[in-house]
């Protein structure tokens, strides 16, 4: 792993730049403002009286319609959503300098070949790894959150040093700026929405609450142990989750869940935790154990530690999110692990059922609400 921080920075990559932010949504905003206020030159291009336009020009920055934007910027990134970034390249592409960099903050529209910049331009991907409020909210408090760095375009031979540079302006090399590619960046991230963050969890929420609804609790009550708040996170996420979702989370894993759900009912998961506990908890150690010796387990401590807003949450209240629930996890289960508990008194009645009431709400009803 490569990991650069503030002092591998060439400060002179970007100096007296002018940088065009195309879009002034989550990201398009926070690299705005971060970059303003680390001295670069800055314009925003977004739709002439739009809400963009509008709370731009109010924070104070320069604003033009994109076409206009990146004439003469010697950057340009564009931070709009995946499925419109294709067409709207055409309208901005002949207005790109040789020699300017064109940025992503992911790699999708250049890894699947829907933009195909000039030969004459660097392109390169800067992907912070945190959505852009906190983006925001990190360099204001003299933090960064970590980025992600590509290469899939060097012309001038400066392409990587003017990313890291822009990584630096927006706070990105003080939490650490890693090394990658653009299909690692891209693919990784599809996945990872499609199995686990979006499509595997969000089927996993689904597929839980319906199990309860089905056994007869409470759909209310079904809703907040199983969801309460989950958030997908673009449409491209959004899509995966739909359509590969069902075939992590299918069937033969409900059918699992239900029998999760049968041990709880008759008590069988109390009692067995019960004795856990009367015997000095030995199988609970060993398990722990080797689920800290994991690999993501020693690469999540080594990234978290680079992340200090997650102590602050600690310290505080906790965010209620998918992601901070994650980032938490390594952390939770250490102590827990150095916590002696009392042993738990046995439930009144191991087996009683709840009474069967209330309709199921819809499983798209329930994954989109939060």
């Amino acid at each position: 792993m490569k990991l650069y921080s503030q002092k591998d920075v060439d400060r002179k990559a970007l100096k007296g730049a002018r940088i065009a932010i195309l879009g002034y949504g989550s990201q398009g905003r926070a690299h705005a403002l971060n970059l303003k206020d680390s001295g670069f030159d800055v314009v925003v291009g977004v739709r002439r009286g739009g809400a963009g336009w509008k709370q731009a020009r109010r924070e104070g920055l320069t604003v033009a319609e994109p076409a206009q934007a990146v004439q003469g910027a010697d950057l340009v990134a564009v931070l709009i959503p995946d499925p419109v970034q294709k067409e709207f390249y055409k309208d901005i592409r002949k207005g790109l300098k040789p020699g300017a960099t064109l940025l992503f903050a992911h790699g999708f529209n250049i890894h699947f070949g829907q933009i195909k910049p000039a030969n004459s331009l660097d392109v390169v991907l800067i992907a912070p790894k945190g959505p852009g409020d906190l983006v925001r909210r990190q360099y204001q408090d003299g933090r960064g959150v970590p980025c992600l760095l590509a290469v899939a375009q060097d012309a001038t031979g400066k392409a990587h040093a003017r990313a890291l540079a822009y990584a630096h302006g927006i706070g990105g090399t003080r939490g650490g700026v890693i090394e990658t590619t653009f299909a690692e960046e891209t693919e990784t991230d599809l996945f990872g929405e499609q199995a686990v963050l979006c499509g595997g969890a969000t089927e996993l929420v689904v597929k839980g609450f319906e199990t309860l609804v089905e056994a007869g609790y409470q759909p209310e009550v079904a809703y907040y142990e199983c969801l309460h708040e989950l958030k997908l996170i673009s449409e491209t996420a959004k899509y995966g989750d739909l359509t590969r979702g069902p075939r992590i989370i299918n069937e033969r894993v409900k059918n699992e869940m239900r029998k999760v759900l049968k041990e709880v009912r008759s008590g069988r998961f109390a009692r067995q935790w019960i004795r856990e506990n009367a015997q000095g908890r030995p199988n609970y150690q060993k398990l722990l154990a080797q689920d800290l010796d994991r690999q993501i387990e020693q690469v999540g401590a080594g990234l978290r530690a680079r992340m200090p807003w997650l102590q602050d949450r600690r310290r505080g209240a906790p965010a209620a999110s998918v992601a901070g629930v994650a980032a938490r996890r390594a952390v939770a289960k250490r102590a827990v692990a150095r916590r002696v508990a009392a042993k738990p008194a046995a439930p009144k009645s191991l087996k009683r059922k709840p009474p069967k009431r209330g309709r199921p709400e819809s499983a798209a009803a329930a994954r989109h609400a939060a």
